[in-house]
């Protein structure tokens, strides 16, 4: 049953999801945070975006943090994570900075930092780690960068060697970057072989061969981030050939929904879980189990 407690439609529909699966909640684990100013130019970005990826892009949960939060909670996800990421030098500790302070006040939260290739990357992301960073933002397309760049070589040294999970976006949509694409993030799991990825958006469109980096590497995984919804089945779809792929690999596909930046209700993210024909332990294990077990929650 719903809690009866909470009234709106889309909350209603997410607790009754989870609570039909006997969970106690959610784990996202791929959720935005950020300064106020700078989630402000991403929205701007999504607003303008339609002539790049040629579909408009409407913000659904475009609201001042406290009701985000809120929001989030209502629907009744235990855990989420505050994604924030640089794209230029010298932006990354202001970021991780902010962090701190928003997970100090936000016990929910997943204390998430982030780091750019530049000089001192490692000695931040190190400092990141002492404030209590459970997990990292690493995006590619954003940034601009090579991840297989000299200077973060430490910094995935030592996050592979501290077991710190990344999120990182480096597949080609919503539109290709020069280093977007498996070949560079393959080239730094062939140095650093035991890097906890999780490859977002599961590598759209690039979903095969991002799984393929999966079942070669034990402990990359892969969030279902906007991935199997109508908005995103429309152009960029999942081959129904793969799923059986899928299924072999749920011990590490874990749930993401992009909040507040999607364009569509929380739910739908959920709801089109239940039609790629994988059976309620994965949705458990997708779900809630797998994160609840990378994070020790």
């Amino acid at each position: 049953m719903s809690d009866p407690g909470v009234t709106d439609a889309d909350a209603v529909a997410v607790r009754r999801f989870w609570q039909d699966l006997g969970l106690p909640g959610l784990i996202d684990v791929h959720t935005h945070f950020m300064p106020q100013r700078v989630l402000d130019k991403v929205w701007a970005y999504f607003d303008a975006v339609e002539p790049l990826v040629g579909i408009p892009w409407p913000v659904k949960y475009r609201d001042e943090e406290d009701e985000r939060l809120a929001v989030l909670r209502g629907f009744g996800v235990r855990a989420f994570t505050s994604m924030l990421y640089p794209h230029k030098p010298d932006m990354a500790v202001w970021l991780n900075q902010w962090a701190v302070g928003f997970a100090e006040r936000t016990p929910d939260c997943l204390h998430t930092a982030t780091f750019f290739p530049e000089p001192g990357a490692e000695g931040y992301v190190r400092e990141a780690l002492a404030n209590g960073a459970r997990v990292f933002k690493a995006h590619v397309q954003v940034g601009g960068y090579d991840p297989a760049d000299p200077l973060l070589d430490p910094v995935w040294g030592l996050l592979a060697e501290t077991g710190t999970p990344i999120v990182v976006h480096c597949g080609s949509g919503p539109a290709p970057g020069t280093y977007t694409g498996p070949g560079p993030v393959a080239a730094v799991l062939a140095r650093h072989p035991r890097l906890r990825l999780i490859i977002a958006h599961m590598g759209l469109p690039e979903y095969a061969e991002f799984m393929a980096l999966a079942e070669r590497y034990d402990e990359v995984h892969l969030d279902t981030t906007m991935v199997f919804t109508d908005f995103i089945e429309k152009r960029w779809p999942f081959a129904p050939a793969d799923r059986g792929r899928l299924a072999a690999l749920g011990d590490r596909v874990l749930f993401g929904s992009d909040f507040p930046n999607i364009p569509y209700p929380y739910g739908h993210a959920l709801e089109v879980l239940t039609r790629i024909g994988q059976d309620e332990d994965w949705l458990r294990a997708v779900c809630y189990g797998n994160a609840a077990r990378l994070f020790g929650i």
